[in-house]
């Protein structure tokens, strides 16, 4: 059985941030969503890649992140 796990109030709104002008989430804030941890997320999505479209994921240059997240 799934169990649902209750946290402080979350705004998912906040945890969406655009990116080459798309709308993008971050694994670190997909990994708390999922409450698991942010390698256990990028290894399922490395097992079952072939499950994602390119343009769902992709991986920021260091100016994409120093910008995006100052």
């Amino acid at each position: 059985m799934n169990e649902v796990i209750v946290r402080d109030e979350i705004k998912i709104e906040d945890m969406i941030y655009e990116v080459r002008g798309k709308q993008v989430m971050l694994d670190r804030d997909l990994a708390f969503l999922y409450n698991v941890e942010t390698r256990v997320l990028i290894q399922k999505y490395k097992r079952n890649i072939e499950r994602f479209p390119t343009e769902f994921c992709f991986q920021m240059t260091d100016d994409e992140q120093n910008f995006a997240f100052k």
